[in-house]
């Protein structure tokens, strides 16, 4: 599957507050599944000794696909494909690596 087709296909089941005019909801509702992952991942380093089980995985695909959706349509909010944001983003990566500033901080390196 593309991306633009998950995109297409995510839309199709969202419900939410004026979709279509609404790119807060999703900012939001990225934010809690981020951090649902990141609890999942934290909880692994406390309790399994940084072991990812079998189960702990699954779980971490359902919460990787929850923030696919957010993402999904927060791109759809703002007008973007994921496909265009996915190139955007391995030009930028590459436009770095080029450049030897891959490694460091601040988004304009």
């Amino acid at each position: 599957m593309d991306l633009n087709t998950y995109q297409d296909g995510a839309r199709r089941t969202a419900r939410y507050p004026n979709v279509g005019e609404n790119p807060i909801y999703p900012t939001l509702g990225l934010c809690g599944e981020s951090g649902e992952v990141a609890d999942k991942v934290k909880k692994v380093l406390r309790d399994q000794g940084g072991v990812f089980s079998d189960e702990v995985r699954h779980a971490l695909k359902l919460e990787l696909g929850d923030v696919l959706w957010y993402v999904a349509q927060l791109a759809s909010e703002l007008g973007f494909g994921l496909e265009e944001i996915a190139a955007a983003n391995l030009d930028k990566l590459a436009s770095r690596a080029a450049r030897n500033v891959i490694a460091g901080s601040g988004d304009h390196r």
